[in-house]
């Protein structure tokens, strides 16, 4: 079995998906979202993301390495009448589907620097990116990946989109009152150009 899978399985087993939440970046900024569309939960763990876009009445496709956790996915949408559609893919081998377009795709806490063209061509004209993950500007080892690979250098987030333009960005760093904001994160929405 490849180590990435379970590594995810083992993380996922006996997951509460009904605690779930959605990343600060998109339920802070949900006035920005269209009234309705299709979405992508993008390495959607325990599908917090996607659960709040179907409650929002979005089309949304739940995308993971992991089959365990897809299957509570599924089972609490089915469960919850929500229209989530859970898609096992790993997308660091196989990358996104091509052809499928959304109106919002929404990225937490996974980094994965060569999807980004990836990700803003799966996007519809218009369409938004949300991303949400840790920054190497850290007020706190505990939290998050120790390989500085898997978290953003600062500013970084911003030369990813930058063929799609920046709605909102937010990277707090070491700067003020470091007990106040959201720390050890970069915050993005962009949106495609149509």
């Amino acid at each position: 079995m490849n180590p990435k899978l379970k590594k995810w399985n083992q993380a996922y087993q006996g997951a509460d998906i009904s605690s779930a939440l959605a990343s600060q970046v998109l339920s802070e900024n949900a006035h920005l979202l269209p009234q309705m569309g299709d979405a992508l939960d993008l390495a959607c763990g325990r599908a917090g993301n996607a659960i709040f876009l179907a409650r929002k009445g979005f089309d949304v496709d739940a995308m993971d390495i992991s089959p365990i956790v897809l299957k509570q996915v599924q089972a609490f949408a089915n469960q919850q009448n929500l229209s989530i559609n859970c898609v096992e893919r790993d997308v660091e081998a196989q990358g996104l589907i091509d052809k499928k377009k959304y109106d919002v795709i929404v990225v937490s806490y996974f980094l994965n620097r060569d999807l980004f063209p990836q990700l803003i061509n799966a996007l519809k004209p218009n369409g938004l990116l949300y991303y949400q993950t840790w920054s190497q500007l850290s007020t706190d080892d505990t939290k998050g990946p120790s390989n500085p690979a898997f978290r953003l250098e600062s500013g970084e987030l911003l030369k990813l989109c930058a063929k799609a333009r920046i709605i909102y960005y937010s990277e707090n760093g070491l700067l003020g009152n470091l007990h106040q904001g959201i720390r050890n994160e970069a915050l993005l929405i962009c949106q495609k150009q149509s």
